[in-house]
């Protein structure tokens, strides 16, 4: 093909639309770029989706990991993923590091310093909207309780703070009727527990310590609680916004933190392009790692299913790999399709012969009393199982 990515791929997932594929390499600090972002970058594919659900009798290291079930809609296409960086010691480095030092930092005390590796953070309100409204319609559609955006805004204050703040807009502007924002919950709650309370006594409840903010602060959130009162408490009031979908926002290093300490207060997340790959993989170790992490990349027009784990060589041929990652990629594209009935088959024929403890040796070796199988026998297990019932705790 003499091309790393050849045309005739790319072009049959134009022409049918939606492909799965298995893992490929990457060279770490030099070689070809990651095929994996080109092929997003190519096709649009501006949602990584990654559900992260456990599967009863799944090994893990965590005490509770059945309080896992969340879908992390990753920005796919921008931040530092996009790819716009210079290699120390190019002439385009020292150009772009003059420019910037001269120009944008005006010589002060704030620099890049000569010797950089430099690389560009493109955020656009475009691609945050787009993908946080496609997290919405997921949430609204599958009847989960909320959609956390999940950002570093309280020091990227213009790239990750704005994907929180063009978050909101979105969620606002386009689902108004639908959802609620945990602030205007605090609010709205406020009014419903004390329908008396006036907007200044409410706004000390919504934001604490409001007496020792300037004076400033204090009218903004005092004009704040009114506009939220007046324009959603006819529909939201009164409990009405309990039956909403909530919309959320945390700092990125908090969510690491509590998708762990309190992994169910979490349904949807939807993410910037680098946090979202490190909040992802943090979330599928706690379900028994990346073997059984399925995962996509979903644009307007297509759709690339796939493994989410990378590659392992020194395996191939040797039928002894977990093949559990991609066969939920393959349920993923079957409920994209609209081909429940086959998804829900093949997802409990998996979950009955991991509760079998029929395992490939990464989780035999995990698992007391497990039977260690062949890639090759764990699928015929699963087959075997379709249309079993999944064990209960009396079996």
């Amino acid at each position: 093909f003499e091309n790393w990515l050849p045309d005739d791929s790319v072009n049959a997932i134009r022409e049918f639309r939606v492909a799965i594929k298995g893992p490929l390499t990457t060279p770490v600090g030099g070689g070809i770029r990651s095929l994996n972002v080109a092929l997003r970058q190519l096709l649009d594919l501006y949602a990584c989706v990654r559900p992260v659900k456990y599967y009863k009798g799944t090994p893990s290291p965590v005490k509770n990991p059945e309080r896992m079930n969340v879908v992390i809609y990753r920005e796919n296409t921008e931040d530092v993923y996009a790819g716009i960086e210079w290699e120390q010691g190019t002439p385009e480095a020292a150009k772009l590091i003059e420019f910037l030092n001269k120009e944008m930092l005006k010589g002060g005390k704030k620099q890049v310093r000569l010797d950089s590796g430099v690389g560009i953070k493109p955020m656009s309100v475009t691609g945050t909207k787009r993908l946080v409204r496609m997290a919405i319609k997921f949430a609204l559609e599958s009847g989960r309780k909320s959609v956390t955006l999940v950002h570093k805004g309280n020091i990227q204050k213009f790239t990750e703070g704005a994907f929180r703040k063009w978050g909101y807009e979105l969620a606002t502007e386009e689902f108004r009727d639908n959802v609620v924002t945990e602030r205007e919950s605090w609010i709205l709650d406020n009014k419903d527990k004390n329908p008396n309370l006036s907007i200044e006594e409410n706004a000390n409840l919504a934001e604490p310590g409001l007496e020792f903010a300037t004076e400033e602060f204090r009218q903004g959130v005092y004009k704040e609680v009114k506009s939220v009162l007046n324009s959603i408490y006819a529909t939201h009031g009164k409990g009405a916004w309990k039956k909403k979908l909530m919309i959320n926002d945390r700092i990125a290093d908090s969510i690491f933190q509590q998708v762990v300490t309190r992994a169910d207060e979490y349904s949807v997340l939807a993410t910037p392009n680098l946090n979202g790959d490190y909040i992802s993989d943090a979330c599928a170790a706690q379900i028994g790692g990346l073997g059984i992490a399925p995962g996509a990349n979903i644009g307007d027009g297509y759709a690339c299913f796939e493994a989410t784990h990378g590659t392992a060589p020194k395996y191939a041929d040797k039928d002894v790999i977990n093949p559990s990652s991609v066969i939920l990629s393959g349920v993923m594209m079957f409920r994209f399709l609209g081909w429940k009935e086959a998804a829900d088959l093949i997802e409990q024929g998996l979950e009955r012969t991991i509760e079998q403890k029929k395992v490939t040796y990464d989780f035999e070796r995990l698992m007391e009393g497990a039977t260690k199988v062949k890639t090759s026998e764990f699928a015929s297990h699963i087959i075997e199982n379709m249309g079993a019932a999944v064990l209960t705790a009396a079996d």
